[in-house]
């Protein structure tokens, strides 16, 4: 059985930061592209950036440049870097391996 932990959310001044973590387990890690994701209250969730099993990174482009997606594979862990955060930033955000969603942690940005 799959399972995707996040942590590390929590309420944070513009212009701060954080660091989310999100570990898995009952999944070959290694061989899968990781991802995270957010929903910010009343709109879809969207993308927020990948990484592949090479380490090749995507993000969506309002976080280029702020936010760093990394992973352990000796951990079963993906990471998320995230600096300068702005009130836009606000929303639970989901980890991502094959298709297999966590709970989510949520991040609140306040201005």
């Amino acid at each position: 059985q799959v399972q995707l932990v996040e942590s590390g959310g929590g309420l944070v001044q513009a212009g701060g930061s954080l660091r989310l973590s999100c570990a898995a387990s009952g999944i070959i890690f290694s061989i899968r592209t990781a991802g995270w994701y957010r929903q910010a209250p009343g709109k879809q969730r969207e993308l927020v950036a990948t990484i592949t099993i090479g380490g090749r990174t995507n993000y969506a482009d309002s976080v280029k440049g702020r936010f760093t997606i990394s992973r352990d594979n000796a951990k079963n862990t993906v990471y998320l870097q995230m600096n300068s955060l702005k009130p836009e930033d606000t929303g639970v955000y989901y980890c991502n391996v094959d298709n297999n969603w966590g709970k989510g942690t949520l991040v609140t940005v306040s201005s």
